[in-house]
């Protein structure tokens, strides 16, 4: 298969770019990435992505902001943001990116579990989460040639756990061998309009 990963260099894409090499043609997409630079907040952006890369028999996508702040700090700007980015970044994938999808092929959003249990600081981050989950149930209704749409949720991630333990007071970290395993079963499973939570709170 031909996977492209976007966010591939980040603290998830890293083991998930490992976890589909060992047998696929991965190629990683995001910010800094020498061939295949891309910012998901920039339509056009995706259009040159994809234009480069040409046929896909699936998409990753571990990438998108959102402004972490309390409720009364957040300015209609700071909630535009996570709109712009990983919100419509991520529609958007999913809107051009189906151009170049193989029949059969799949594409995986990412979100968080602030959809489902937000923590303070989280409004912004938490509605954008929500929101991927309601389009990607609706949109996958929609979906031909044997095409599918996925989320991954995932709680905080151990490879992310000193960064964030602050945030989630009670909240174990998800292993990396689960995460890796969320896109797999994405990727290679049949579930379309899925929301593949993992999540492990006390």
């Amino acid at each position: 298969m031909r996977i492209l990963i976007i966010g591939g260099n980040g603290t998830i894409g890293k083991t998930i770019v490992a976890t589909f090499s060992n047998e696929h043609e991965v190629i990683v997409a995001g910010r800094t990435s020498d061939e295949y630079q891309v910012d998901i907040a920039n339509s056009d952006s995706i259009k040159l992505l994809f234009e480069k890369t040409g046929k896909l028999d699936a998409i990753v996508c571990i990438a998108g902001e959102a402004k972490w702040a309390s409720f009364t700090e957040l300015s209609e700007d700071d909630y535009y943001i996570g709109l712009k980015s990983k919100l419509m970044g991520q529609v958007n994938l999913v809107r051009l990116g189906l151009n170049y999808l193989n029949k059969g092929g799949s594409i995986t959003l990412s979100t968080g579990i602030l959809a489902d249990d937000p923590v303070i600081k989280t409004a912004s981050a938490a509605m954008v989460n929500g929101g991927i989950h309601s389009f990607a149930r609706a949109t996958a209704l929609e979906l031909t040639d044997e095409k599918r749409l996925n989320v991954v949720s995932l709680g905080m991630v151990e490879d992310g756990y000193e960064k964030y333990k602050n945030y989630f007071p009670g909240h174990n970290p998800i292993p990396m061998i689960k995460v890796a395993s969320a896109y797999v079963r994405s990727v290679m499973g049949k579930d379309n309009g899925r929301i593949i939570r993992y999540y492990d709170q006390i």
